[in-house]
């Protein structure tokens, strides 16, 4: 069985969501890998991760549209610490999640035709974010 795990930092130009598999893969070694897995954490509260369409970047400015028309800033909510953006990304990173299980398949992430990691960032003066990539199989 193989092991391996690596942290990296990420920023995203902005707020929006991003595709970031290329970082990801090249990052860390999983070539050796026949089957297995890849885990994917992001260790932030303000910023999510998903997979999703890899080609169209209409796909990328819908996904913030919807997701800014669902959370609003700047509703009344309680917890707003750190600006009108503070308590909507908090949920946004509950909505969308902050860990990834993708397949390794002969070396490979087991990824459809059309898919691709996102890194979604919903603050609007984003930070580093760091992700922690662990890979395992035989």
């Amino acid at each position: 069985m193989i092991f391996r795990q690596k942290e990296v930092e990420i920023k995203a130009p902005k707020r929006g969501f991003f595709i970031v598999t290329d970082k990801i893969v090249s990052a860390i070694e999983f070539g050796d890998i026949k089957i297995g897995m890849m885990n994917i954490f992001l260790k932030h509260t303000s910023a999510s991760l998903t997979i999703n369409e890899n080609v169209s970047p209409d796909v990328r400015v819908d996904m913030e549209e919807i997701s800014d028309s669902l959370v609003p800033d700047g509703y009344d909510y309680n917890h707003s610490l750190e600006g009108p953006d503070d308590m909507p990304a908090h949920f946004k990173s509950s909505m969308f999640g902050v860990s990834l299980n993708i397949p390794i398949t002969n070396g490979r992430l087991n990824l459809g035709t059309w898919q691709g990691i996102y890194l979604n960032e919903h603050r609007n003066h984003p930070g580093l974010r760091k992700i922690v990539i662990t890979v395992w199989g035989v």
